[in-house]
C-alpha cells in the first residue's frame, strides 16, 4: 500500500486532516516519542494529543503489516501460475488482514482433505461439469467415466462423492461467500451457553450462563471475557446458532442460477459444505471477533484505571508510618521521612493467633513519637480489618491529632519480592519490604507504583483473560503518558521512574543515577549531556521531562523544552521579567496580561508553543497532580454494622469496571455502585462518569451482612 493511501485511510478512519496524519508519520519515522511529539511539536501535529498520535502509530503499523502480507500473499499465489489480474486487483484493494487471507485461502497449502484426495483421484473434472449446472443428461452415466480401480473409484457414485467433495471446499474457499456469512453470523446469529460441568462451579460462579442465549451482536464484552473464562474452566459450552436456513439459501442462490439435472446434488453439497468446513471455522472467526472486542474494552478499562491511580495527588512533607498486616507471622512497621527515606522497620503481633495487643500498642507509640510521625498507612489486604482496629484504637491514645488510611497495597507483594526491591532494600525480608511499599504509596503514589509491573496494581477486569503483550503495551503507554505529564526530578528519582521519561532506556535510566552518585547534585539540564549513552537524540526527546528543582537556570524547573529557552528569555525580555523572579506575583500578572497572536509573531514562534510557555513560568515547578483533591483520611473505623439504609458518607472510588464502581467507604470490602446508581439518566459507561481516585459522596442502598456487601448510589435522595 502507498504511503499516500495509508495517510489517506488514517485521516478517514480517525476523523484527522491528512496534513496532521502525514506531518506526525513523518516524526514518528524519525524516531521522536508520543509524548515529545504531543508536548513540543504542537505546530506541526495540529495540537494533537497523545492518544490521536498514538491511534495514528497503531493504525500505521496494521496498514505496514498488512502491506507485507499483501506482498507476500502475491508472490506466493504467482509462484503457483495462479495470479489473475482480478485476483491482484481484489488482494491489492482488501482493507483488512482478514479480506487478504480469505482471497489467499484457495491457494493455500492444505493438509491432505476429503477434496484433495478426490483430485489426486483424476475427479476435478467431474466436479467442473456439476459447477456448469447441466440442463439434461444422466449424471451417473457421466461419473461412470471417472470409474477407475487403480485410483480407488470403484462406482459412479464414489466418483459422484469425491466430485462433491471437492464443490463443498470451493464453496468453503469462496471469499465473497465466506465474508457474508461472517457477517451475517454476527449481526443475526445467537449466542448459546450451558452448564457443562455442574460440579466444576462449586461456587456457581458462572450460575448466569447455565442456560445463557444472547444475540451475538448484543453480547457485552466483559460478559464474553466471563464466558471465554467459564469454557476455559470446562464448566460452560458456548456455540453461536446462525440462521443456517438463510445461508443455505444464499449459497443456493450464488451457485445454482439456472434449472439443472445436479440441483439436489448441489443443494446436499451446499449443506455438507457448510455444515462440515464453513460453520466451524466461521464460529471460531466470530468468537475471535467478539473476543478481541471484550479485551481491547477490558485494556482500554485498565489503562484508565491505571492513569488515574498513578496520578493520585501525592501527600508531601509527611512523615508516614507504614503497617502491612498479617496473622500469625505479624504486622510489619516501617517508618519513612517527608522524602520516603526509610528510618526503622519493626513487627507487632496485635492480631491472633498471638494477640499481644498492649505490647503492639506500645511499640507503635513509640515509633510515632520517635519520628514524629503524621500519618499512618495501612494495606488493605490479609487482616486488614483487626489491624485498622488496632490502629484506630491506638491513635485515639496520642495527644495530637493523626491520621490513617487504608492503602490499596495491590502489587506491593510482587515489588517485594522483585530484584529491584532486593537491590533496594538488601537487608529487608519480604513483608518489610511491603511495609515500605505501602507508606510510601501516599507519599508519592507514581514514583512507587512505576517499581510495578502494571498488571498486578489491581485496577483492572479480567486482565489475565487478555492478549498479554496487547495489554503491556497499553499500560507501557499509559505509564509513560503519566510519568511525562507530572515530569521527573532528575536528583531524586529512581531508575524505575527515570526509565519511563520519554526516550530514556534501562540502562540510560541506570547511567542517570550512576552518573548522579558519582558526580553530586545535578544543577543544570546541559550537565546530563555528559550522561554515557544519553546521546542527541535522548537528550532532545527527554530533557523537556526532566526537572532540575534549585538549579542554576530557573527554566531547568519547568516544562520547557531548551530548544525554546532563547525564545522564552526574550518574552521575559519584552515583559520586563528576570528569570528569578518566577513565580512572584508581578511576574504572574505580567505574563497574564500577554496577547498571545501577538507575541508570538514578534518571537516568530508558534502560538501554542507559546501558551504552553507562558503556563510553565505562571507555575514553575509545578506538579500538576497537586490540583486534585487530598485523598480521604480517617481517625475511626466505620462497621459493617454501623450503616443503615440511606446513609450519607464519603467514598474513594478504587477501580471502574463496566458494570459499576467499587467504592471504599472505610470498611474491609469495597462497597458497589451498580452503572444503574451512578446518576439520574442512562449512562453509557462508568468511566463517563467516575474515575479511579475520585472522591464521592454516596449513600447505603442496601447492607448484604452474609456476604459482607454493600450497595452503593451516587443519587441522592430526592
Amino acid at each position: 500500500m502507498e504511503m499516500s493511501l495509508m495517510i489517506h485511510t488514517i485521516a478517514n478512519e480517525l476523523q484527522i486532516k491528512q496534513g496532521q496524519v502525514e506531518q506526525t508519520i513523518g516524526l514518528l519515522d524519525e524516531g521522536n516519542t508520543v509524548p515529545f511529539i504531543a508536548r513540543y511539536r504542537k505546530e506541526m501535529t495540529g495540537q494533537l494529543d497523545e492518544t490521536q498520535i498514538r491511534d495514528i502509530e497503531e493504525r500505521l503499523r496494521y496498514l505496514r503489516n498488512l502491506s507485507v502480507r499483501k506482498e507476500e500473499v502475491l508472490r506466493l499465489i504467482e509462484e503457483q501460475g495462479k495470479l489473475t489480474d482480478e485476483l491482484r486487483a481484489a488482494i491489492t484493494q482488501s482493507a483488512k488482514l482478514q479480506e487478504v487471507e480469505d482471497l489467499y485461502r484457495p491457494y493455500r497449502q492444505k493438509r491432505r482433505t476429503r477434496a484433495t484426495v478426490a483430485k489426486e483421484k483424476g475427479l476435478e473434472p467431474l466436479a467442473n461439469y456439476l459447477m456448469s449446472l447441466p440442463r439434461d443428461g444422466d449424471l451417473l452415466t457421466e461419473a461412470a467415466r471417472y470409474i477407475n480401480p487403480e485410483k480407488e473409484v470403484e462406482t459412479a457414485e464414489q466418483a459422484i462423492n469425491g466430485a462433491c467433495d471437492i464443490i463443498a471446499e470451493q464453496i468453503s474457499d469462496d471469499a465473497d461467500i465466506r465474508k457474508w456469512i461472517r457477517e451475517t453470523t454476527y449481526q443475526k446469529g445467537v449466542l448459546t451457553t450451558e452448564q457443562k460441568e455442574a460440579e466444576e462451579d462449586g461456587k456457581n460462579v458462572y450460575q448466569m450462563y447455565y442456560a445463557y442465549t444472547e444475540p451475538v451482536k448484543k453480547v457485552v464484552p466483559h460478559r464474553v471475557l466471563a464466558i471465554n473464562r467459564g469454557e476455559n474452566e470446562g464448566i460452560l459450552k458456548v456455540t453461536i446458532d446462525a440462521p443456517v436456513e438463510e445461508i443455505r439459501s444464499f449459497i443456493q442462490r450464488r451457485l445454482i442460477k439456472k434449472p439443472t439435472v445436479a440441483k439436489e446434488l448441489l443443494e446436499s453439497t451446499i449443506d455438507d459444505a457448510y455444515k462440515r468446513l464453513i460453520a466451524p471455522s466461521i464460529e471460531r472467526e466470530v468468537r475471535a471477533q467478539l473476543s478481541e472486542a471484550g479485551e481491547e474494552r477490558a485494556i482500554h478499562i485498565f489503562a484508565e484505571n491505571l492513569r488515574n491511580l498513578l496520578l493520585q495527588p501525592p501527600v508531601k512533607g509527611k512523615v508516614v508510618l507504614g503497617v502491612d498486616p498479617a496473622y500469625r507471622t505479624g504486622c510489619k512497621l516501617a517508618v519513612v521521612d517527608d522524602t520516603g527515606k526509610l528510618l526503622e522497620v519493626a513487627v507487632v503481633y496485635p492480631t491472633p493467633p498471638m494477640n499481644k495487643v498492649e505490647e503492639a500498642r506500645k511499640k507503635v507509640k513509640a515509633l510515632i513519637d520517635k519520628y514524629s510521625v503524621e500519618l499512618v498507612t495501612v494495606g488493605n489486604g490479609t487482616a486488614s480489618r483487626e489491624t485498622e482496629q488496632f490502629i484506630a484504637d491506638t491513635l485515639k491514645e496520642i495527644d495530637r491529632k493523626i491520621f490513617y488510611i487504608i492503602v490499596n497495597e495491590a502489587g506491593a507483594s510482587v515489588y517485594s519480592a522483585s530484584p529491584l526491591a532486593k537491590e533496594e532494600f538488601p537487608e529487608l525480608d519480604v513483608a518489610e519490604r511491603s511495609a515500605v511499599s505501602i507508606a510510601r504509596r501516599i507519599q508519592d503514589p507514581l514514583a512507587e507504583l512505576v517499581k510495578i509491573d502494571p498488571k498486578s496494581v489491581g485496577v483492572g477486569q479480567y486482565q489475565h483473560d487478555v492478549s498479554q503483550s496487547r495489554l503491556a503495551e497499553s499500560l507501557q503507554f499509559v505509564v509513560e503518558s503519566a510519568v511525562n505529564h507530572v515530569g521527573v526530578d532528575v536528583n531524586t528519582a529512581s531508575p524505575s521512574l527515570l526509565q519511563y521519561v520519554s526516550g530514556v532506556s534501562k540502562q540510560v535510566a541506570s547511567n542517570i543515577v550512576k552518573f548522579r552518585e558519582e558526580n553530586g547534585r545535578i544543577n543544570q539540564r546541559a550537565q546530563l549531556k555528559k550522561v554515557p549513552r544519553l546521546g542527541a537524540k535522548t537528550f532532545e526527546q527527554c530533557i523537556g521531562f526532566l526537572r532540575v528543582m534549585d538549579g542554576a537556570n530557573p527554566l531547568d524547573k519547568t516544562p520547557i523544552h531548551p530548544e525554546s529557552y532563547d525564545a522564552t528569555y526574550q518574552l521575559l525580555k519584552a515583559l520586563g521579567i528576570e528569570p528569578e523572579q518566577l513565580g512572584s506575583d508581578e511576574c504572574r500578572e505580567r505574563l497574564l496580561g500577554v496577547d498571545l497572536k501577538r507575541m508570538a509573531e514578534q518571537l516568530a514562534i508558534g502560538e501554542p508553543t507559546l501558551k504552553d510557555i507562558v503556563d510553565s513560568l505562571l507555575r514553575p515547578g509545578r506538579d500538576p497532580r497537586d490540583e486534585l483533591p487530598k485523598p480521604l483520611l480517617h481517625q475511626d473505623v466505620l462497621k459493617l454494622t454501623d450503616l443503615v439504609k440511606g446513609m450519607k458518607l464519603q467514598g474513594t472510588v478504587r477501580n471502574v469496571v463496566d458494570f459499576g464502581a467499587f467504592i471504599d467507604i472505610g470498611l474491609k470490602n469495597d462497597g458497589l455502585a451498580h452503572i444503574s446508581q451512578l446518576k439520574k439518566g442512562f449512562v453509557k459507561h462508568p468511566l463517563d462518569v467516575v474515575a479511579v481516585g475520585d472522591i464521592v459522596d454516596v449513600w447505603v442502598l442496601d447492607i448484604d451482612e452474609k456476604r459482607q456487601r454493600v450497595g452503593l448510589t451516587l443519587i441522592g435522595p430526592a
